[in-house]
């Protein structure tokens, strides 16, 4: 089922949601399972799996020279999310990204998922490589998001790369989209970073799911800035708790987001021991306003840490 089916269906209902990290290469399905498992309880309609792009290592050779050598630490989201559908019988939303992928190895991986019965996608631009300070496509690539929204949405009207394809079999991915309350760290302020948004819905996008953030009113304005600039699908809301101190400053160095004052207080005077509670906590408060606004879905990003995902859920 689309994710926006879920939400067309229960009008007036708050889904949980829940976004995993692929494991490690080297690793195995039951990092997945051992997440997901307990949290099933909430019956979330769909699941999430992440994708990060290739990273670069330099190998010492006998020469003395070194390799520079393309690795992807953590591969296998197609085949996770088949794993998870199998198994929960949960719809599953693979990330798709623009960076480290042609577009031909885009629509290869589109006509996988929807072989597989995979009928959802997130559509990303993706980072920058580590070490590089903006954003680099590949020579066959697409450098934005709204672009590769609208390689999906060709697709779901049957035309494929090769124009040799005249009556392409069309496929039916419902497409969702990246959202940021307090503005994506590339865009001059939040009503171009919202224009381009509207490009993405245009495009053929379905619904939004946001970055994380900390301060409900930033999510509400954000809603009401893209409600009046025409957007009118699902916007769905993306939290994270705060559970160690360091994040006070990790968190806003690596997403470009603010810390809200009293949060930041609350924190800086607790004990170690302590910040996780409140972390919890605030997440908790966020999650009980946003359920009581009426959002259709509250994403939770779990990091691998299904007991603190699971204690929030159940708070709520």
């Amino acid at each position: 089922m689309k994710v926006t089916d879920y939400f067309d269906k229960s009008k007036g209902q708050t889904h949980i949601s829940f976004e995993v990290l692929p494991p490690l290469k080297g690793g195995s399905m039951q990092a997945i399972f051992d997440t997901l498992d307990p949290l099933m309880e909430f019956k979330p309609p769909f699941i999430d799996v992440t994708y990060h792009r290739e990273e670069f290592i330099y190998n010492k050779r006998e020469s003395g020279y070194y390799e520079k050598i393309a690795i992807r630490k953590r591969p296998g989201t197609v085949g996770i999310c088949a794993s998870i559908m199998h198994r929960y019988g949960v719809d599953a939303v693979p990330h798709l990204i623009c960076g480290g992928f042609s577009i031909e190895e885009t629509e290869n991986a589109l006509i996988d998922l929807n072989f597989l019965g995979i009928n959802n996608v997130l559509a990303l631009r993706g980072d920058a490589r580590q070490f590089e300070d903006k954003f680099i496509p590949e020579p066959d690539g697409h450098k934005y998001a709204v672009e590769l929204v609208r390689q999906v949405n060709n697709m779901n009207h049957g035309i494929y790369l090769d124009s040799n394809i005249e009556k392409g079999s069309k496929t039916d991915f419902c497409i969702g989209v990246a959202g940021y309350p307090e503005k994506h760290y590339e865009s001059p302020n939040l009503e171009t970073d919202i224009m381009f948004t509207v490009e993405k819905v245009k495009a053929g996008a379905s619904y939004i799911v946001t970055q994380m953030f900390y301060d409900n009113e930033n999510f509400f304005k954000y809603v009401d800035a893209c409600r009046q600039a025409g957007i009118t699908v699902p916007i769905v809301p993306g939290l994270k708790p705060i559970t160690h101190k360091y994040q006070l400053n990790s968190i806003p160095r690596k997403f470009f987001i603010n810390m809200p004052e009293a949060l930041v207080k609350e924190m800086v005077k607790a004990d170690d021991k302590d910040v996780k509670a409140i972390g919890v906590e605030w997440c908790i408060q966020q999650s009980r306003e946003l359920k009581a606004s009426g959002v259709p879905c509250i994403h939770y990003y779990t990091m691998g840490d299904a007991k603190t995902t699971h204690k929030i859920a159940s708070a709520i």
